[in-house]
């Protein structure tokens, strides 16, 4: 049987829970009201209000935020009264979305209650699977509410973006939790008052979960239960049985993107120590070593970048070797690359320089190909004038030719910038003196 029962509904269209589901399931925010944090989503002008009540109209949304947020919960309530989907990404495909989309249709044309899609970590979705989509959302066939942990910039496709309302909300405080775990404790769709939570027990679990009120309530409910009836939630209950299976690494969940997420930083923060920690973390996990490495590559090309050029060669070197050996001994060869890397001076000069190019193309500032620069290897190219006045430069001084190379409208533009560090202290010097014989002064 699911969780929820599909014919018991509130106003507000969360479904009923059944009474032996997970605490986190039952203490779900029946209304608006009962939602903490995302006060920026809450003001009675905001367009999440707009998007609840009977009158509602039928736009689509994207969720975008952390885990443990709301995501969900603000999906049922703007699905309201309307019929509620839901798939995963993880495990859904093309077929199933299809087959919501047609049943939908059918529905439709028969005069039942429009279809609210909900599809959670939509980010996971390929290209082809978000743009199968499209149609059902163009003509309105469903109302989609995506969740996504992931910048929707980058992880949905620009046309169904455009197509729906984005919404951001904002990790949880400690506060919000902790009003959470109150709610839960005293509820009696929670706990009904049958345990007492010490403080020292309340900030112990504030501090393993974070900001994720999910992973919160499911933390209390298992020291609950480690408690019994009438027991009383120390802070020493609630270290023992906060054991590695609660707070453990997931593959295939949340804790797959926040520890990747904190191994990157803290290379890119040069804090070796925590580097190799995040490492390990996924070592014991069984995480694909070669998705490591090839992190490790992108990481080496962003953030280092010039200031030490060896180091996109010893990543590569290191994705190569992982693939050739595998594991166990592939993790002292990520070990040693990690090492490097976090060691390593940083700079994202270039990935800064080729986006701000990259923009400049976008926004058409690309401009005519100068004359001496054009190919001139094909009959005619001369009477054209192509490349006639063109500079070899190594028969210039210093092999540097002094003549215009970029577009004349984009004449004088300078993208990338190095900084002090690494190598690049002796690129900065070098590029003075060649963008100044360019005539691009200093």
């Amino acid at each position: 049987m699911d969780l929820f029962d599909a014919a018991r509904t509130d106003a507000s269209g969360v479904p009923e829970t059944l009474g032996n589901a997970p605490l986190a399931v039952r203490m779900r925010p029946r209304a608006l009201d009962e939602v903490v944090g995302q006060q920026h989503l809450l003001t009675e002008a905001s367009p999440l209000r707009r998007l609840i009540g009977e009158s509602a109209p039928a736009t689509s949304v994207v969720l975008w935020g952390p885990p443990g947020t709301g995501k969900t919960t603000l999906a049922y309530l703007v699905a309201g009264n309307r019929r509620f989907v839901e798939l995963s990404a993880v495990t859904a495909g093309v077929k199933d979305v299809r087959a919501v989309v047609e049943d939908s249709k059918r529905r439709i044309a028969t005069g039942e209650r429009e279809t609210v899609l909900f599809i959670d970590e939509i980010h996971r979705f390929t290209r082809s699977q978000q743009d199968a989509l499209l149609p059902a959302v163009e003509n309105r066939w469903v109302t989609l509410v995506g969740a996504t942990t992931e910048n929707p910039s980058f992880s949905v496709v620009g046309p169904l973006l455009s197509r729906s309302l984005l919404l951001v909300l904002q990790p949880l405080a400690s506060t919000d939790i902790a009003t959470l775990l109150a709610r839960a404790v005293e509820e009696d769709r929670g706990l009904g008052g049958s345990v007492t939570l010490e403080d020292e027990a309340r900030d112990h679990i504030l501090r393993v979960a974070g900001a994720d009120a999910r992973k919160a309530l499911t933390l209390l409910e298992s020291i609950a239960q480690a408690a019994g009836p009438g027991g009383v939630i120390t802070s020493a209950l609630a270290e023992a049985t906060m054991d590695a299976a609660l707070v453990a690494y997931d593959k295939s969940g949340d804790q797959h993107y926040d520890v990747i997420s904190a191994f990157i930083k803290s290379v890119r923060g040069s804090d070796v120590d925590a580097a190799l920690h995040y490492l390990a973390r996924m070592v014991v996990a069984g995480e694909d070593p070669r998705f490591i490495a090839r992190r490790l590559v992108i990481l080496a090309a962003e953030d280092i970048g010039m200031a030490d050029p060896q180091g996109l060669v010893i990543a590569q070197a290191a994705a190569e070797a992982v693939s050739f050996i595998g594991m166990p001994e592939g993790r002292i060869v990520l070990a040693e690359a990690t090492t490097y890397l976090a060691s390593a001076p940083k700079s994202n000069r270039a990935y800064r320089a080729i986006d701000a190019a990259i923009a400049d193309v976008r926004a058409g500032k690309a401009g005519v190909v100068p004359e001496h620069l054009r190919d001139a290897h094909y009959a005619g190219a001369e009477r054209l004038g192509h490349g006639t006045t063109y500079l070899y430069a190594h028969d210039a001084p210093h092999g540097v030719a002094a003549q215009e190379y970029l577009p004349e409208t984009l004449r004088g533009s300078r993208y990338y910038e190095p900084t002090e560090h690494g190598y690049e202290r002796t690129l900065t010097e070098r590029l003075r003196t060649i963008r100044g014989m360019l005539g691009r002064g200093q």
